[in-house]
């Protein structure tokens, strides 16, 4: 079914400089408003960052769509997300790569979010409970990483479970900065200023 309001934030980043094909397409397969409270389905579309439950927010199109074309996404990649929030990234990330590892702190949005997914048919999410400042040793190395909460600086740990080649995605100190891996030399890559909801420590025990 024809959605305009869809289209119309598909036309938005177009013109805002996000050409990367394959995240377009991510967008177009997965409508925004199945990851919003029925109170702001009306502004599911709009460019603007929305209220979901535990405190947390879902940021604006743009936002993820520039943190997502940063990451150089290919069908073959593995990746791990901090933060899977409303479980919308997590979605469009997996339209794209081969499997989404995601960490979040909250378990009630680990309920919602697999939900949703099970309602648009994705099987190639995992979710798990707890700190996302310590990533999934478990399931490492990753193709790429991607932190949704900005931070001071990259936690290590992150950095050490990335694979040979691969790419972490984060916004530091306001900033949108690549950080690539080749063997054990991380070199950054600063694309421009942007400002998310800082990442908050030591909360995934007792929630």
């Amino acid at each position: 079914m024809f959605d305009p309001g869809l289209m119309d934030m598909i036309m938005r980043l177009r013109g805002r400089g996000v050409s990367d094909n394959a995240v377009l397409r991510a967008f177009e397969l997965i409508p925004r408003k199945y990851f919003v409270a029925d109170k702001h389905y009306e502004h599911a579309y709009d460019e603007q960052r929305l209220p979901i439950d535990c405190g947390q927010t879902l940021s604006e199109p743009l936002t993820i769509a520039r943190m997502t074309q940063a990451l150089g996404l290919t069908p073959e990649h593995k990746l791990l997300e901090i933060g899977t929030g409303s479980g919308y990234h997590a979605a469009l990330l997996a339209r794209i790569c081969k499997r989404v590892y995601s960490v979040e702190r909250y378990k009630k949005l680990i309920v919602q979010s697999d939900d949703v997914f099970r309602k648009l048919d994705i099987h190639n999410i995992v979710v798990r409970h707890g700190d996302g400042r310590y990533g999934w040793p478990g399931q490492a190395p990753f193709d790429r990483i991607i932190m949704t909460a900005g931070v001071r600086a990259v936690p290590d740990k992150l950095l050490d479970q990335l694979a040979p080649g691969g790419r972490l995605v984060a916004v530091v100190d306001e900033e949108l900065i690549a950080y690539d891996k080749a063997r054990t030399k991380i070199t950054e890559t600063v694309f421009f200023p942007m400002s998310i909801p800082m990442m908050e420590a030591g909360k995934s025990k007792a929630l």
